[in-house]
């Protein structure tokens, strides 16, 4: 069941370090009307660029799903995919270049969405949407839509899925029965001491503590850029921008993480970690944290295969990551805007297509269980897809230990996040470019070791702190305090 595991849309913050897209503002096109008689009758071929390691089926797939999609909308797909690591460098290269592309998968983590839809790389969709999107409109959680504007502007369409992000700690559970370990009053980050303790002392060869340089201690608090020092605080009644390694909660936090460091509860190569997939497929760990969805401990387990439980470490927050996190954009320089439009619309409502975009070839890569489940061939390993990124999840089959409620659950879990006090608010760094590519150079020095425990903060917390107001951090926020402000005083649009 490989799929399993690439259908989060976590996955991304995981596996990518934020990229950030500083030149200054071009111009976006607008539609231009057109329509599906404009390419008269010979198919167009669509150009999709995606994200994920490139699957051996890719072109076999995409030759059945061009059969389907030539006959509802007279237009054939060519998908490309460009692996975890090298996509936002890629895709600048791309549309520096003017490579010829209709369909640009792009995220707040991934070339980056609102900075590229700021320098024109993105098609502005407002009309398309209207004229071609219809039944996608009607389909899509309409928060995705309103979350995901720039400028009260759509340039792309997000992925239809979970919409809160909600941080929970994640239990290899052959560990907790072996040690019968009570998760109940686990919540802050000092509940998990006992159990690290007892891990270390009683299993060699184990992780106490899985993470990778990705990791960041959770404190209630919303990025302005993700993964830089500047946030507000989720209970703010005064919207000030704080640097985030300024706060006493973030202060505790990596006092807590040295200390676990220091207990070898943390690898000790933890900083320069990648990715923690060789533990979790070992079984080798004990513990991490992860955002989570409806039914994720099922798909985890059937995934790792073995028993993963979870609870939560944070409350669900709809936050511009989470609107975000998975978007299908068209390129500013695509011929056919409006042919691309229809097949996201498309793509967005049909079943049959969505899921074999999704899962491949039915007898091929999956068979169906029954109406609604679906179970894993041996040939899906030459074409397991992270489903996150493809568009409309609520479409997908289930896999075999789903309950047929799945999708019900996730519109729950949506209607239940409250939202980040400056969902929406998308910060322009233009007139701070040069500073804040500093930042991000003094970021790279510091962040990953004070966040995974590595460096004592005693020490290093102010030389870091020093580091970033000389790269002109201060200056930063102060724009980025401006900008919110008036933001606020616009009525938050």
């Amino acid at each position: 069941m490989s799929k399993m595991k690439t259908r989060f849309s976590f996955v991304l913050a995981t596996l990518l370090s934020l990229t950030l897209v500083l030149s200054a503002c071009g111009g976006s096109k607008e539609s231009a009307g057109g329509g599906s008689g404009t390419d008269g009758d010979k198919p167009v071929e669509l150009i999709w660029y995606t994200i994920g390691t490139p699957q051996k089926d890719v072109d076999k797939v995409m030759t059945e799903v061009s059969k389907y999609t030539k006959e509802k909308i007279n237009a054939t797909i060519k998908m490309k995919m460009i692996d975890w690591g090298d996509y936002s460098q890629k895709m600048q290269v791309n549309v520096a270049s003017g490579e010829p592309m209709d369909i640009i998968f792009t995220s707040s983590g991934g070339f980056d969405y609102v900075q590229n839809a700021r320098k024109g790389a993105f098609y502005k969709l407002d009309d398309l949407l209207d004229k071609y999107g219809q039944d996608l409109k009607k389909t899509i959680d309409p928060a995705f839509l309103s979350g995901s504007k720039v400028d009260a502007h759509n340039y792309g369409i997000p992925a239809n899925k979970e919409l809160p992000q909600q941080e929970v700690w994640r239990f290899n559970k052959n560990l907790l029965d072996k040690y019968k370990l009570d998760t109940s009053n686990i919540r802050s980050l000092d509940s998990l001491e006992p159990l690290l303790k007892t891990i270390k002392e009683k299993e060699t060869g184990v992780t106490a503590f899985a993470m990778d340089k990705n990791y960041v201690p959770y404190v209630p608090y919303d990025y302005i850029i993700q993964n830089l020092p500047m946030a507000v605080k989720l209970d703010t009644t005064d919207y000030k921008i704080v640097n985030i390694l300024e706060t006493p909660e973030m202060k505790e936090a990596l006092t807590t993480m040295h200390k676990y460091y220091k207990a070898g509860y943390v690898s000790p190569e933890a900083a320069t970690t990648g990715s923690t997939n060789d533990l979790m497929t070992s079984g080798n760990w004990f513990l991490d944290r992860a955002q989570t969805q409806p039914l994720a401990d099922n798909q985890w387990s059937a995934s790792y295969g073995y028993p993963v439980v979870s609870t939560p470490a944070s409350d669900a927050i709809i936050t511009n990551t989470s609107v975000q996190g998975s978007i299908m954009a068209i390129s500013a320089n695509s011929e056919h805007p409006e042919k691309a439009m229809e097949f996201l619309n498309l793509l967005n409502t049909d079943q049959k297509l969505r899921n074999m975009v999704d899962s491949g070839l039915e007898g091929t890569h999956y068979k169906k269980v029954d109406d609604k489940h679906i179970e894993n061939l041996p040939e899906s390993k030459n074409y397991d897809m992270p489903s996150y990124s493809l568009g409309n999840n609520m479409l997908l089959y289930l896999n075999p230990n789903d309950p047929d409620n799945k999708w019900d659950e996730f519109k729950k879990f949506n209607s239940a996040g409250t939202n980040s006090p400056i969902l929406s608010f998308n910060f322009d760094g233009t007139k701070v470019s040069s500073e804040l590519a500093a930042v991000q150079n003094v970021k790279e020095q510091f962040w990953a070791a004070l966040m995974t425990g590595t460096l004592d903060p005693e020490t290093n917390l102010p030389k870091a702190i020093e580091k970033f107001n000389q790269a002109g951090l201060d200056k930063v926020i102060a724009e980025a305090q401006k900008q919110l402000d008036a933001w606020r005083a616009g009525g938050g649009k």
